[in-house]
């Protein structure tokens, strides 16, 4: 039954030590959905301290920025995800699905092994 299968969770490691995982995908999809690091951050249960060193530290990994903010005034500010940020969310999403697939049998004969 795939409901008792553990869920994989796929961190990207690059060579010049930029990570990619879960947190940083869920906070680009927050963020496209709510165009706001403070409602993206309510909605994650994270800290706007932290969204933003999340966002600082995707934005100068790579070769453009993830994301860009606009700031306030009479027309408000925001923040937008890059097609860029899509992009590596695209691709991310792409690698965790795939994986999740091939190793559907072998996830199922490791949670033989778990305790109850």
């Amino acid at each position: 039954m795939r409901d008792n299968l553990p869920r994989l969770s796929v961190r990207i490691d690059f060579a010049n030590g930029t990570r990619f995982g879960p947190g940083k995908a869920a906070l680009l999809r927050e963020l496209t959905a709510t165009g706001s690091i403070k409602a993206a951050a309510h909605a994650l249960s994270m800290s706007y301290p932290r969204a933003l060193k999340l966002i600082e530290q995707m934005n100068h990994c790579f070769v453009s920025p993830l994301v860009e903010t606009q700031h306030g005034g009479a027309a408000g500010g925001g923040a937008f995800v890059t097609e860029l940020g899509r992009e590596i969310l695209r691709i991310y999403d792409s690698v965790c699905t795939k994986s999740a697939i091939t190793h559907n049998e072998a996830l199922a004969k490791l949670t033989a092994f778990v305790a109850e």
